[in-house]
């Protein structure tokens, strides 16, 4: 039945590859005039000059449920456009297999957006940054050590090339020239920040028309100071700068490009938090005063994010400053106008004033949003040891990554026997990403974090001993080219007492879902996973109080929320009420540091915790 199966597969690919062609095919042949162009006065659609006024609103970190909220949301604040970027990894999980089904249909979500009112500014690029894991390059590319991220080697242009075709399948019947919602289309993503590679910029310009999207404005978004490495001379730069930059960044833009309009194309309103960092606030007062300023002055913009949302599952990512790793927490709140829950915040409604004030136009009222749910704590005393619930294990001689092994995200054990050491002995990792607890004979003996540079730990050693190696997957690097080498795991040699480890037990614990049995209402240690059920008599947004609890991840009704760490600054996890229901509930947490029970609430706000001193990362070297 297997290999049937493979053939019967095989066969569908094809046509399914064939299908995608011809689709493609049709539109860039029946490619009409892009309705937005531009000029030194600004930008016109359909001859008569516009002005885009957008923000950053992205499908995946919003439930499917709440779309149509948060888009209605967004045309009351005064926006005629929302910015989108796309996720292959979310996309294409494996190679060749597609899913724009569900929570990832992003051309309903378009539809969507153009039924409440809302032009849409797309960004395609198989890179996108976002805060979002390996930049939402699907992990499966790195399974090839000699795979080049972002550049114009084969094998890496063969997969980007077949993705951008499957999307642009989905995606380029709805330009505005087929009377769509797409206005404009981004060739890539703050190439200047990354690379002075033309010949690679030309290639992913030639995508983007080969994959049908032809009937468009097409544009790229640097720095002000890098639209020359990272922009065309021919095309429309869009920059990207924060708050207290507008003016600087606009001088520079005008000087580089004299004829060419002011598109911000990201005004970050906000920013975003790392673990072990504080909360990120910004300074609503100057944002609000240099938005005025450019649309006063007949720029245009789109505003980072108007909504942030979460960073679901395992999808955040980290950043990298000066070879400092620093992953992201799952609330991708952003400190936006509207906040991760959905509710408008003060700056919501002074933004909406003013864009009120500059367009001379009123918006639609500003949707109700319902009060966020309180409800007591769940103690869940069903408990199952990780170490109960392993895979059958991979012998391997040298620690494969998980990328090796076919898997994206999660955790990973590897295990092994030491003998004939004793006494005090350093145990070193040439490369481990991103976080591991080691145990000895399932006793934990200490951590490793890359967070703050670590790459050993000293053992006491006693003989003949197993050791274990728990890695989690904490978020792969999403900015500049050090995720050419975000592999998971273990992902060099290994050694102990300087002599190279090997003869390795691999347990991938991809945890897509947690163990649906073997619970029991007995004490654990170590890592555990605890399950429970808790009865609501009605629904509504919320969020989960995690601030007692360790290190881990939370699941309900079998959606994965997101990531917990007692080092802060998040003290919480966004529940949407869309996964809720009136009446039983189930809930299930991981967290790496055991105990007898967990106990969690649900409570109507964000939680936050100071990071504890000894959580900071050193300066960057």
């Amino acid at each position: 039945m297997k290999h049937t199966w493979a053939i019967v597969a095989g066969v569908g690919l094809a046509l399914a590859t064939a299908g995608v062609q011809a689709q493609a095919a049709q539109v860039r042949t029946s490619a009409a005039p892009a309705p937005l162009t531009v000029s030194a006065q600004g930008f016109r659609l359909n001859g008569k000059p516009f002005q885009i006024i957008s923000g950053e609103l992205e499908y995946a970190r919003i439930p499917r449920a709440d779309w149509r909220n948060r888009l209605r949301m967004v045309r009351a604040m005064g926006l005629n456009s929302i910015t989108v970027y796309i996720f292959w990894n979310l996309h294409e999980p494996q190679p060749r297999v597609y899913d724009f089904s569900g929570q990832n249909d992003v051309a309903e979500y378009l539809r969507e957006a153009q039924q409440e009112g809302l032009y849409v500014i797309l960004r395609p690029s198989p890179y996108v940054c976002a805060e979002w894991d390996l930049g939402g390059y699907p992990s499966w590319l790195l399974k090839d050590h000699s795979m080049q991220l972002r550049s114009t080697q084969p094998q890496f242009m063969a997969a980007a090339t077949r993705w951008m075709h499957r999307l642009g399948q989905e995606l380029a019947p709805l330009q505005a020239s087929h009377g769509g919602p797409i206005l404009a289309v981004q060739i890539e993503n703050e190439y200047g920040s990354f690379g002075n590679d033309h010949a690679y910029m030309e290639q992913m310009r030639q995508l983007v028309l080969d994959s049908g999207f032809t009937g468009s404005l097409l544009y790229t978004a640097d720095g002000a100071d890098l639209v020359d490495q990272g922009g065309f001379p021919d095309l429309l730069s869009g920059i990207d700068f924060g708050t207290g930059d507008a003016k600087h960044s606009i001088a520079l833009l005008k000087k580089s490009r004299p004829t060419s309009p002011v598109y911000v194309a990201e005004y970050w309103d906000g920013w975003f938090d790392h673990w072990g960092d504080k909360h990120q606030t910004t300074d609503a007062a100057q944002q609000e005063a240099e938005i005025r300023s450019i649309l006063e002055q007949g720029g245009s913009i789109s505003l980072y994010m108007v909504h942030g949302g979460t960073s679901f599952g395992w999808m955040n990512g980290a950043n990298n400053d000066h070879g400092a790793y620093q992953p992201d927490v799952s609330s991708y709140d952003y400190d936006a106008p509207i906040d991760e829950a959905g509710r408008p915040r003060s700056k919501y409604f002074a933004f909406r004033k003013l864009i009120t004030q500059v367009t001379h136009t009123t918006p639609p009222p500003v949707p109700q949003t319902a009060p966020l749910l309180n409800f007591p704590p769940i103690t869940l005393n069903r408990s199952l040891s990780l170490w109960s619930a392993l895979p059958p294990p991979i012998q391997a001689a040298q620690p494969p990554s998980m990328e090796d092994l076919d898997q994206a995200y999660g955790y990973i054990l590897y295990r092994t026997r030491i003998s004939g050491t004793s006494g005090r002995q350093t145990l070193s990792f040439a490369a481990l990403h991103s976080y591991a607890r080691v145990y000895l004979d399932g006793r934990l003996a200490g951590t490793v974090d890359r967070r703050l540079g670590q790459q050993s730990l000293d053992l006491n050693l006693t003989g003949s001993q197993q050791l274990d190696v728990l890695v989690e997957n904490s978020g792969r690097i999403n900015f500049t080219t050090a995720l050419r080498g975000e592999r998971a795991g273990i992902v060099d040699a290994v050694s102990l007492a300087g002599k190279p480890l090997t003869g390795w037990q691999v347990f991938p614990l991809p945890l897509a879902s947690p163990p649906a049995n073997g619970y029991q209402q007995q004490s654990c240690t170590g890592p555990c996973i605890y399950q429970s059920e808790f009865t609501l008599s009605q629904t509504g947004d919320t969020y989960l109080n995690t601030e007692h609890l360790g290190k881990g991840v939370v699941w309900v009704n079998g959606h994965l929320l997101g990531r917990f760490w007692n080092i802060g600054p998040m003290g919480s996890l966004f529940l949407p009420g869309a996964w809720l229901k009136a009446g039983a509930n189930q809930i299930t947490v991981l967290d790496l540091n055991g105990g007898p029970e967990v106990t969690i609430e649900g409570q109507d706000h964000a939680n936050f915790i100071a990071p504890r001193p000894e959580s900071t990362a050193p300066p960057a070297r």
